[in-house]
């Protein structure tokens, strides 16, 4: 799956001219937190919500309320953005995106293609795509099977064994030593039975309406 699959589109962006105060209208407005900053079409930086009120006055302050708007007013993005941006290609695997926002420690990242920015993958996004790659919204039944055997064709029995009741494997992933499969029935139990007598351990059981 790459990034071009899962990413918002024509996203919406801000000039290093643009006020504070009109950025964080325009982020409440649309109901967003981040806005790469584009100057001449190319990705000059990035602001977040969180950025622009760690640089606003806080409640706390003896600044009047006119104050504190006059100032955002008059302060532009530009003094306050991110400029080392963390960017992928559209074209890129999800994955590669996930890893970025998980090293930098960061929500989301610009997607530029021959410099300009076409869109933007949130952690949102990536969520989205795991929920849909392990189906968890379908109907079915979720299985966790032990891997008590690391050899080559265990994947093979477990698939044979599973098409021998007729049921379809409809999504399927191997991590830490376990084996979860989603299948295209509510009623797995004979198939549970029949897998537990094929030497597979099972771990968990879990049914989707």
């Amino acid at each position: 799956m790459y990034v071009r699959s899962r990413m918002t589109v024509d996203p919406i962006t801000v000039s290093p001219e643009t006020m504070i105060a009109e950025a964080l209208e325009l982020m409440r407005a649309k109901k967003i937190n981040r806005i790469p900053v584009v100057k001449d079409g190319k990705l000059v930086g990035i602001i977040t919500e969180r950025k622009l009120m760690e640089v606003s006055p806080s409640s706390a302050t003896s600044l009047s309320i006119f104050e504190i708007n006059y100032l955002l007013s008059k302060t532009k993005v530009k003094e306050v953005m991110t400029k080392n941006v963390v960017t992928v290609s559209p074209d890129d695997l999800l994955e590669v995106a996930a890893l970025k926002m998980r090293d930098n420690n960061i929500g989301g990242l610009p997607v530029v293609e021959n410099s300009r920015v076409v869109g933007i993958i949130t952690e949102s996004n990536i969520f989205d795509a795991f929920i849909e790659i392990m189906g968890f919204r379908e109907r079915g039944s979720r299985i966790s099977l032990l891997i008590q055997e690391d050899r080559p064709g265990v994947l093979a029995d477990l698939a044979k064994t599973i098409a021998a009741f007729e049921i379809n494997i409809t999504h399927l992933a191997i991590y830490h030593g376990e084996i979860v499969i989603r299948i295209d029935t509510r009623e797995p139990d004979s198939l549970l039975q029949a897998l537990k007598e094929k030497g597979f351990k099972k771990s968990s059981v879990f049914i989707t309406d």
